[in-house]
């Protein structure tokens, strides 16, 4: 691999903006003053206009404060700048969106909502991008409301759609069903979106687990949204560390931190375990480690492994499918559409292939297709049953 450090510095800058036309004595008069004013006219007379007019439609913000960086933690606005980078340099190849990274020098949560939404009009969807929990909840839930465009936090959903997909695949090789005992090692923002929608597909044995052990209704210490996991399904979590979760569990689904577990925890659970281990760049126990406790099925969320568990899997497709179908609010029926149609993609999963590669180029188009059932408010649209002659 090329050196980080080598390749930023060269490049300063991993993403350009360019000109889709070239102009001269003719094109500038139409692109710029005075041709531009018919249609600015055009918009202020009706504003949705904007998305027909403009590159609006086709245009995010991948927006961060830079309080949980990847695997560095609260490093602040200038550091999350190359993750940003990065993330619109995804979505401009694999999905032709345009995407500017928006590093926001606050982490006060009524300031970065009131900026977010005086930047909305020039934008056709809203990305959240590395923003610590408790306040990423709000903050979406908030400009959810209050938009008419997409808001999706892909530390969240983004993770917990691509976690559902490899589910789906990894079970059809263990030959187990939605009956299996899930610990999930991590209850921050993507914890606990991936156990709201690990419920919401079915599953009710899941016992979660922060810093402090499991999250049991015996704490009292809980967040309102730790709380709220708790009560759910049919786990009979108890007080006890994380550890002690896994004896007896099917599944390990590790966003947490390095070095978590070791061969021998993975032992105390049911025979042909899967395990997720997803902390970056260290997971929470290396494959090599996970299998000599048994491990059957084994993800992690580098690329240098096999079972690549990464939201960049999804984010690109997603916002394509929202953009041109028009939907403005992602629900848990989408995010399940999209998890089911990643899955799809592989028609016999085995131990080394439970999920597609990002470079596949079905990849984005199967996902953006998933989608166009969903109305505006992403609800799956009623099919009529009126036949006409």
């Amino acid at each position: 691999m090329q050196d980080p450090i080598e390749m930023h510095e060269k490049l300063r800058g991993k993403i350009i903006i360019s000109s889709k036309i070239e102009l001269n004595e003719e094109t500038l008069p139409v692109a710029y003053t005075p041709g531009v004013a018919k249609a600015s006219d055009a918009i202020a007379k009706d504003k949705s206009q904007v998305n027909l007019l403009t590159g609006r439609q086709n245009t995010v913000p991948v927006v961060s404060d830079g309080s949980a960086v990847l695997g560095l933690g609260n490093v602040g606005p200038e550091a999350a700048m190359p993750v940003m980078e990065g993330k619109a340099a995804i979505f401009a190849q694999f999905a032709g969106v345009n995407a500017v990274p928006i590093c926001l020098d606050t982490q006060d949560t009524e300031e970065i909502i009131k900026i977010v939404k005086a930047m909305a009009p020039s934008f056709g969807g809203i990305n959240l991008e590395d923003i610590s929990a408790p306040r990423c909840f709000e903050i979406e839930k908030r400009l959810t409301e209050e938009l008419d465009i997409p808001v999706f936090h892909d530390d969240q959903h983004g993770t917990a759609i691509v976690v559902l997909a490899g589910l789906i695949n990894a079970l059809k090789v263990v030959g187990k069903d939605k009956g299996v005992k899930i610990v999930i090692s991590g209850a921050g923002a993507a914890g606990i979106a991936i156990a709201n929608l690990l419920f919401h597909y079915g599953f009710e044995n899941l016992c979660l687990c922060d810093s402090q052990g499991i999250v049991s209704k015996e704490r009292k210490d809980l967040s309102e949204h730790k709380k709220n996991i708790v009560g759910r399904g049919t786990s009979p979590c108890k007080e006890g560390s994380c550890n002690l979760a896994l004896k007896g569990a099917d599944v390990l689904i590790g966003v947490s931190k390095p070095g978590q577990f070791t061969a021998e925890d993975i032992k105390t659970m049911n025979p042909n375990p899967i395990v997720f281990a997803m902390a970056n760049p260290i997971p929470e126990i290396m494959p090599d480690e996970a299998r000599k406790g048994g491990a059957r099925v084994v993800a992690t969320g580098r690329s240098d492994f096999p079972n690549q568990i990464n939201n960049a899997l999804v984010f690109p497709g997603l916002f394509r499918g929202l953009l041109d179908n028009g939907i403005s609010n992602v629900t848990s029926e989408i995010k399940v559409a999209v998890a089911e149609a990643i899955a799809a993609m592989i028609e016999k999963p085995t131990t080394e292939k439970i999920i597609p590669s990002i470079f596949d180029q079905s990849l984005v188009p199967i996902i953006a297709n998933s989608m166009k059932d969903f109305d505006k408010s992403g609800k799956r649209k009623v099919k009529s049953n009126v036949h006409t002659a």
